[in-house]
């Protein structure tokens, strides 16, 4: 590893939480901040569950005790009838207790440099040179830079914001944020019009209804000869992969690394964000390996993901892109059932069988807002006190469970996909 600018400051780990149950997971999977949709004006307003703004105080509160940023994406375009829900929003997140917002409208940057709200700028702004962190560093401290940057360029404009001390609002060098693992858009920093031409529907807006990850047919206008595209899907690009140079990532210059999927499930945070933990961690103490990049990566492969590749990051000029729809994780999860009651004194929980059968010596899986991600082998079934082997839909039973379960808990099998 080189030592340039070994990042005068920590690096920090940034998670997705589109829902409470992601939120515990990011928080116990050891990330230092999340970040998180409220109403409609965010990149996610269709896919995930959006928090409103009476959530705020709560998300502030659970982040603060375990000492982790939070982070609030308000990064759509902005329309005038926008403008005071904007300014609402920004005023609720700083009067909560909200870290920073994520934004790409200068209104919204306006606003956040008014009443002093620290501000990230989002990657909807496309930052690919340093003359342009120079002008945003009158806004703010962190910066997205473009998706599209090799690390070469990355690592450019660290060293030139560290040469002409370039700072933010808070008297500190502007710190870079980059997009570590997760879905890619096709478009340049993801500006697509194409859900809004089909179907009306803006991704800009945060309602893109994913068109670029369809079948297409190709039809002739001579002779209306039809193709069907069978070997990839053409607009479909793979997921960003960084794990196996993530050395290179941080080495560039980088303070800020991001993992998106704030429509992505808890156990997709869970596992993403333990492997990023991990990772910038064995770099921290030297001990970042090709054998723990292929562990890491066997298990990054489990959770949601439409294939692998490096990005921009080491200079391709195109992406690569996907030869099936939808995921390509390698385990998945049958839902069984949810939770009962929980019996504190010998930690275990109580179940309703929904559907499918579970046995001994299944790997499971529970999720709540409460406890978050938890991944167990079953080592024993009970049914009213006795022991068995199977349980089947309809049986209420119980396993040993370390954390409090109840009603919101919901019970879920992994296996191979």
């Amino acid at each position: 590893m080189n030592d340039h600018n070994m990042n005068q400051q920590p690096v920090e780990l940034l998670a997705p939480a589109g829902s409470y149950e992601a939120l515990t997971a990011a928080i116990n999977a050891g990330c230092d901040a999340v970040y998180f949709g409220v109403e409609q004006l965010n990149m996610r307003a269709r896919s995930s569950i959006n928090f409103t703004l009476d959530d705020l105080k709560e998300i502030a509160r659970r982040c603060q005790a375990h000492d982790v940023k939070t982070c609030l994406t308000l990064n759509t375009v902005l329309y005038d009838h926008d403008i005071r829900l904007m300014k609402d929003i920004i005023d609720q997140a700083k009067e909560s207790g909200i870290s920073a917002i994520i934004a790409s409208d200068h209104a919204a940057m306006a606003h956040c440099r008014s009443i002093g709200m620290p501000l990230h700028i989002s990657t909807q702004c496309n930052i690919s040179n340093v003359d342009t962190v120079a002008f945003y560093a009158a806004y703010a401290d962190v910066m997205v830079l473009a998706r599209e940057l090799s690390l070469r360029q990355v690592a450019e404009i660290a060293r030139e914001i560290e040469r002409r001390q370039i700072t933010g609002p808070s008297g500190q060098l502007v710190r870079l944020e980059v997009f570590a693992h997760g879905a890619l858009c096709m478009a340049v920093s993801g500006k697509c019009y194409l859900s809004l031409h089909s179907h009306n529907a803006s991704a800009n807006r945060g309602a893109c209804i994913q068109n670029c990850r369809k079948e297409y047919i190709v039809t002739s206008k001579e002779d209306g000869v039809e193709l069907a595209i069978d070997n990839e899907y053409i607009m479909s690009a793979k997921d960003l992969c960084t794990i196996g140079f993530l050395d290179q990532v941080l080495a560039a210059g980088v303070s800020v690394l991001k993992i998106e999927g704030r429509g992505r499930s808890a156990d997709y945070v869970d596992t993403t964000v333990r492997c990023y933990r991990e990772a910038i961690d064995a770099i921290a103490v030297g001990t970042y390996t090709r054998d723990k990049v292929d562990h890491w990566m066997a298990r990054l492969a489990t959770v949601y993901n439409r294939g692998f590749w490096d990005g921009y990051y080491l200079g391709r000029t195109m992406g690569e892109w996907n030869d099936s729809y939808g995921s390509k994780a390698t385990e998945k999860k049958l839902y069984l059932g949810r939770g009962v009651k929980y019996f504190n004194k010998i930690r275990v929980g109580e179940f309703l069988m929904e559907s499918h059968a579970l046995s001994k010596g299944d790997q499971v899986l529970l999720t709540s807002p409460q406890i978050g991600v938890i991944r167990t082998e079953v080592d024993e079934i009970h049914v009213d006190g006795g022991p068995v082997n199977v349980v089947q839909k309809g049986d209420v039973f119980s396993i040993r469970v370390d954390e409090k379960i109840g009603p919101s808990t919901k019970l879920y099998k992994i296996v191979p996909a």
